[in-house]
């Protein structure tokens, strides 16, 4: 069975590389907005993600403006899809017992 990641049990990280999995590399300040951050928590979300090598973090300016954009690595990638995968066998798990165990008709 796939394993839960505990890196990301955090929301804010599994929103992260949720974003990134769907558009590849986005600037920072679009991801925080799109995924309803405040600067603060996605800063110390992308520290944790870049420092376990989920992500990938690429400096320079746009205009006179410094940005920063963030993109999935593999690792992350196949982080992000193990834990997707974990996440839905558990939820296939808990239907077939649950189901199981519900009374027959003839309650047996």
């Amino acid at each position: 069975m796939p394993e839960l990641s505990e890196l990301l049990a955090s929301l804010p990280r599994l929103k992260l590389v949720a974003f990134l999995e769907g558009c590849g590399e986005a600037e920072f300040g679009v991801i925080a907005r799109l995924c309803e951050l405040n600067k603060s928590t996605m800063s110390k979300a992308m520290t944790v993600l870049e420092d376990a090598g989920y992500v990938s973090v690429r400096k320079g300016y746009a205009g006179r403006r410094p940005k920063t954009w963030l993109a999935l690595t593999d690792s992350g990638r196949r982080a992000y899809r193990e834990h997707l995968a974990a996440l839905t066998a558990l939820t296939q798990s808990a239907q077939q017992n649950f189901a199981q165990m519900q009374p027959t008709p003839d309650g047996t």
